[in-house]
């Protein structure tokens, strides 16, 4: 079986095998309770264009790193936002925050609809705005850093869970 054929079968096996059960740890990044909404809107970023499907070849090379709280490293581990700023500096040459309401704010908003391979998705999964985020792959999926003992991971928008918690959209790319 060919690298590609091994890849795409560990993703189809991935998106099949969803848990019964989430439980997702705060991925926020570090400082994230000193953002709320009253903190002042960043400027937007620009990423061209071009550079979706770098953004989706990155993230999915990551794929089974395990999660760990605070996390920006493939040797050590990430987490949610931490999973984000490593891929877009890597794959975009852009330095993001390691936080995701930081990140939220620096993006364009999008609907639901208008989303695109490269573009994030962000949950509210801990009773509090922008506390998860992911990197959408198309097709209704999202690869994320989700959880405490878990490991970077495709989930899909229309699990019940994520489903329930979505909250927005966003994308650094212009237009």
């Amino acid at each position: 079986m060919t690298h590609l054929a091994l890849l795409s079968n560990r993703i189809n096996r991935l998106l099949f095998s969803l848990p019964g059960l989430l439980l997702l740890a705060a991925c926020a990044g570090p400082g994230s309770h000193s953002l709320g909404p009253s903190a002042a809107p960043a400027s937007t970023i620009a990423v061209d264009p071009a550079q979706r499907g770098d953004v989706v070849l990155t993230a999915m090379g990551l794929m089974e790193t395990r999660y760990r709280y605070g996390g920006s490293k493939p040797a050590t581990g990430f987490d949610c936002s931490g999973l984000v700023a490593y891929v877009f500096k890597h794959a975009a040459s852009q330095v993001l925050p390691h936080n995701t309401a930081a990140i939220a704010r620096l993006s364009r908003p999008i609907s639901k609809a208008q989303l695109q391979a490269g573009d994030l998705v962000f949950f509210n999964t801990l009773n509090r705005s922008f506390s998860h985020m992911g990197i959408y792959l198309g097709g209704g999926r999202f690869i994320n850093a989700p959880s405490s003992g878990g490991r970077v991971r495709i989930d899909s928008l229309s699990n019940p869970y994520y489903d329930k918690h979505y909250e927005s959209a966003g994308t650094l790319f212009s237009s």
